[in-house]
């Protein structure tokens, strides 16, 4: 095999309750081209993040190639990689899990190898979690955990009903920095509070939808990072006292709205956001032969 095309999804994740346990694929897609040949490495971007992304080794999709081809004792002389990229950069939309998937998946195509366990164990370890990983690897909804050292993930299936809407703004954020908003501990009566809800959330996306205004509250991580997305978390209040499913998009500022027919109410103020209409994506990361 000379090379591989890869069709990576983006993701969302926490969903409400669910800090580092929940994610889901989305309808919004990477694509990326690997040419093996004789020497050299040559990166094309376009789309998101051109011009603002490595053009070296240090290229997340090259660091994740290159690990998946080293495990599997791949030799890759040298790398035309060429990346069409539809998934914003740092908006809680999954950008670097799918940048880490697309290049695990490319280096488990050209060893001839399915992807497993081991190539989630290696995807969750770039990312420090597995549940924007798990959701971009295999696609549907994601419970993810960790069981020592080692990171897990089951997929399961979303209700067929779900109609997700992104809400993106300009800004970008920094998940090292949200994630320095949380507190070492939390009240046990919030940390009930979460374990009831993620454990609603996943009954709500996969059998009843009708369930998700009350399954996406969360008391968890999202009042502690209000502070650096202030317009994100009023939109998020809004959506929900409209009668709206909603929850910060991973660590934002994106908003994932889940409406029941899949429109938003015009009486919503979306000022300094950009909806985006996304399907739930089932397959999660697929690869097929180049050319």
């Amino acid at each position: 095999m000379t090379g591989v095309h890869v069709t990576v999804p983006a993701s969302t994740a926490n969903l409400g309750s669910g800090f580092d346990a929940l994610g889901m694929a989305l309808g919004l897609h990477d694509e990326v081209e690997f040419e093996v040949v004789p020497a050299g490495l040559v990166i094309e971007v376009t789309g998101q993040g051109a011009g603002g992304v490595p053009s070296d080794e240090s290229h997340l999709v090259v660091r994740a190639f290159r690990a998946a081809c080293s495990l599997l004792d791949v030799n890759v002389p040298g790398l035309v990689l060429r990346c069409r990229n539809a998934i914003p950069h740092a908006r809680g939309l999954g950008s670097s899990s799918a940048a880490v998937v697309a290049g695990i998946a490319a280096g488990y195509a050209l060893a001839g190898h399915e992807l497993d366990t081991t190539a989630l164990q290696l995807a969750a370890e770039f990312e420090g979690h597995a549940d924007n990983a798990a959701a971009a690897m295999f696609g549907g909804v994601a419970v993810a955990w960790t069981e020592g050292d080692r990171f897990r993930a089951v997929r399961l299936e979303a209700h067929p009903a779900l109609r997700p809407v992104v809400l993106v703004p300009a800004v970008e954020s920094s998940t090292k920095t949200t994630r320095g908003l949380l507190p070492a501990s939390v009240p046990h009566a919030d940390a009930a509070f979460a374990a009831g809800r993620s454990a609603l959330a996943v009954h709500a996306l996969t059998t009843d939808p009708s369930l998700l205004l009350e399954a996406l509250d969360d008391r968890l991580h999202e009042p502690y990072r209000e502070p650096a997305w202030p317009a994100t978390f009023a939109l998020v209040k809004a959506l929900r006292a409209a009668g709206v499913p909603a929850a910060v998009s991973g660590a934002g500022p994106t908003v994932l709205a889940l409406p029941e027919d899949g429109e938003l109410p015009d009486a919503v103020d979306l000022t300094g956001f950009t909806p985006h209409h996304v399907p739930v994506d089932g397959g999660g990361v697929r690869v097929a032969p180049l050319g």
